[in-house]
C-alpha cells in the first residue's frame, strides 16, 4: 500500500511540475506577444540620428586652413559646399595628408593649394529616410566614414559611423 501511495504522490508531483512548466512557457509567450517594443514606434531613419550642425568648407579655401579647422574641431573631414549650400565635394584628413605628401615629394609650396584641388568631387550620399541599419551596411560596403544627406539639392546633414554607433546604443534591447 505504501508503494502505491508513494507512486501516486510522485505521479501527482510530476504532473504538477509539468503543468507549471507548460504554464510558464505560455505566460512567457503571451508576454512576448503583447510587447509593444517594435520598430514601428522607434526612430530608425537616418534623419533621426544625422548631424545637422556641420562644419563645412568652401572650394576656394586653403588646405592649411582646412587642416587647422579639422584639428581644432576634432573632426576627420567635412562637406564642401558652394554659396547656395549645394554639396560640391567632400574633404577628409586623408585628402589633406595626400596633398602634404605630394607637395613635399615634388618640393612644391603648399600655401596656394585649395580645397578644390584636393576634395573628392564625386560624392556618394544617403537618403535621410533610409533605415539606420541599411545605412550601417552601406558603411561596411563602402569603407567610408561619413555620408552627406542632401534634400532638393541642398546639404541638410551628415551621418557618420559614430552616429550609427549612437543609434545602436539608443536602440539596444528593442526588437526590430
Amino acid at each position: 500500500m505504501k508503494n502505491t501511495l508513494l507512486g501516486k504522490f510522485k505521479k501527482n508531483k510530476y504532473i504538477r511540475l509539468l503543468k507549471d512548466r507548460i504554464m510558464g512557457i505560455k505566460s512567457f509567450l503571451a508576454s512576448r506577444k503583447n510587447q509593444q517594443n517594435t520598430c514601428v514606434d522607434l526612430p530608425i531613419k537616418v534623419s533621426d540620428y544625422m548631424s545637422t550642425n556641420l562644419i563645412t568648407f568652401k572650394s576656394e579655401e586653403l588646405i592649411e586652413k582646412v587642416i587647422d579647422s579639422l584639428i581644432k574641431n576634432r573632426i576627420s573631414g567635412g562637406p564642401v559646399v558652394n554659396d547656395e549650400h549645394e554639396l560640391i565635394g567632400i574633404i577628409s584628413e586623408g585628402d589633406c595628408i595626400k596633398q602634404i605628401s605630394e607637395s613635399r615629394y615634388h618640393n612644391l609650396p603648399m600655401e596656394n593649394n585649395t580645397v578644390e584641388k584636393c576634395m573628392v568631387k564625386n560624392v556618394e550620399t544617403i537618403d535621410g529616410n533610409m533605415n539606420i541599419f541599411d545605412a550601417a551596411n552601406k558603411f561596411l560596403e563602402s569603407k567610408r566614414r561619413r555620408f552627406p544627406i542632401v534634400e532638393n539639392g541642398k546639404l541638410v546633414g551628415q551621418i557618420s559611423q559614430k552616429d550609427i554607433l549612437k543609434a545602436a546604443l539608443a536602440l539596444k534591447g528593442h526588437t526590430w
